[in-house]
């Protein structure tokens, strides 16, 4: 996650410069070469340095599809693709962790990495048949040294999220260290790029509203999904009942809303060529389902929790490519990548952050309520479960290991144990309500900051003869439009 997040505005800005088609088959050669090499892997350490290189490649990857339609499809058009683009998306989401699963349990967890390379091979083939070829004719300075700057500022960033509140406290002088060491340098990265000549994120797309609302608006969404979903399946574990297998499909109700969220944005867009109330109806359909969330108790059936993911789905689906097409809407075609890889950037920065918090939030609410909950009869085993991750006691081989712990002492051992795990339960069960809460916050959040997304009418083919900048998207009606530089667009499609 951290390679990735860090290589996309690099890929972007210099895909805007040398093309889509270099950049994307280095991402799918990386990252080939990063599978092969975790199937390969025989320690922790070169796992995790197999998985760097898979990440450096799926920077490429991530931030070239949506730039590629950009390249393809005017704006108007573009709104159904991006849908198209979050079904796929969302049909990955349900079938891929199902299709790990089996080939790990039916031959080995090394096949889910060699399992990428036939595909990897048949993506490149296709990349080099038929993606586009779009470059700029002028000669742009790579900006490397804005790029090191990036990169050495975000990695102790993204390391102290990462470990904060479990490897380490948040006020550790390790986490102190990181955080401050991070900001600094970023300070240096945005000095730099307001003297460079041209910059990696030009400070020309921070003056646009449609840009930075929509960067804003990722945030808040990455935040909702991860309040109010990353622990989703611990709770249809640990408090419905469900086995592992059962809390792995719990994704799926709300990925198949999110298709269709997607596909009916998507042919709303291109119909009206509007998408502000588009974002005011996501914004309130997404406060709903995180609202039903909310209301999820020890109490809640299997059904009620399909409905309300339903919800939430439905609208951060129809959210999520309405404000990719907004903003490629609102910037010249020459930026695209570089637009689009920012955007995109910056929303994974969202969910590579709320990660830890959340993590925080739920072993903290859950230690105070357990020792609250627990009997008096078991009080001497808080100390054992203080500072233990909920999650490592919904798994069978924990509950089987307390459960003989507990038959050592006899007759009563048993309804001790069940006592234990009825505590365990209510605790989980108030620490993941915590969560959901603070997901609806991100969610009214997100909801508010869609009345302050300035709308530009979608462009149709004028688009490639025009820019599709404003001075600050503050009326569409002062819209102006002036000539784009001469590009060589290649083998796109009239």
């Amino acid at each position: 996650m951290m390679a990735s997040a860090v290589t996309m505005p690099i890929y972007g800005k210099l895909s805007d410069v040398f093309g889509r088609k270099p950049f994307y088959l280095f991402g799918l050669i990386m990252f080939g070469i990063g599978s092969a090499i975790s199937g390969q892997a025989h320690t922790m350490n070169e796992l995790i340095w197999a998985r760097a290189l898979q990440g450096i490649g799926a920077g490429a990857m991530m931030s070239m599809p949506r730039a590629t339609i950009g390249d393809i499809f005017d704006p108007k058009e573009r709104g159904k693709w991006m849908g198209v683009m979050g079904a796929v998306f969302g049909v990955s989401s349900i079938l891929g962790p199902t299709l790990g699963g089996w080939i790990t349990d039916a031959f080995s967890w090394r096949w889910v990495f060699y399992i990428n390379l036939p595909f990897a091979v048949l993506a490149i083939i296709g990349v080099l048949v038929s993606l586009p070829k779009v470059r700029a004719e002028h000669r742009v300075k790579v900006d490397w040294l804005g790029s090191a700057f990036l990169i050495i500022g975000l990695i102790p960033i993204l390391l102290g999220f990462t470990w904060a509140g479990s490897k380490y406290s948040w006020g550790s002088p390790i986490e102190l260290t990181l955080f401050i060491g991070g900001a600094i340098v970023l300070t240096l990265f945005m000095f730099w790029e307001r003297k460079a000549s041209d910059p990696l994120l030009s400070p020309v797309l921070f003056k646009n509203r449609i840009f930075n609302t929509s960067l804003v608006l990722g945030v808040l969404i990455a935040m909702t999904m991860f309040g109010s979903i990353m622990f989703l399946p611990v709770y249809v574990q640990g408090v419905l009942g469900l086995n592992a297998q059962g809390s792995g499909w719990v994704m799926a109700p709300m990925m198949i809303s999110f298709i269709i969220g997607s596909v009916v944005s998507g042919q709303f867009m291109s119909r009206t060529g509007r998408y502000r109330v588009l974002a005011w109806v996501s914004g309130a359909v997404i406060v709903l389902g995180s609202f039903l969330l909310n209301q999820m108790n020890v109490h809640t059936t299997w059904s009620t929790v399909v409905i309300n993911m339903v919800v939430l789905g439905l609208g951060i689906g129809s959210l999520m490519p309405m404000m990719n097409v907004a903003v490629q809407n609102a910037f010249p075609y020459s930026m695209m990548g570089t637009v689009n890889s920012t955007q995109q950037f910056v929303q994974s920065l969202g969910g590579v952050i709320a990660s830890p918090i959340f993590g925080s939030i739920l072993n903290k609410a859950f230690t105070n309520k357990l020792s609250d909950t627990l009997p008096s009869s078991l009080q001497q085993f808080q100390s054992k479960l203080a500072g233990v991750n909920p999650q490592s006691l919904l798994t069978s081989q924990a509950q089987q290991s307390l459960s003989a712990q507990f038959s050592k002492l006899g007759t009563q051992g048993h309804q001790l144990y069940l006592q234990l795990m009825d505590a365990v339960k209510a605790s989980l069960t108030f620490g993941i309500q915590r969560l959901f809460e603070v997901g609806l916050i991100f969610a009214i959040l997100c909801f508010i900051g869609t009345f302050f997304l300035p709308e530009v009418k979608l462009k149709g083919k004028e688009y490639f003869q025009t820019t599709g900048s404003s001075d600050d998207g503050l009326k569409s009606n002062e819209h102006k439009e002036k000539p784009v530089e001469k590009m060589n667009r290649g083998t796109r499609p009239s």
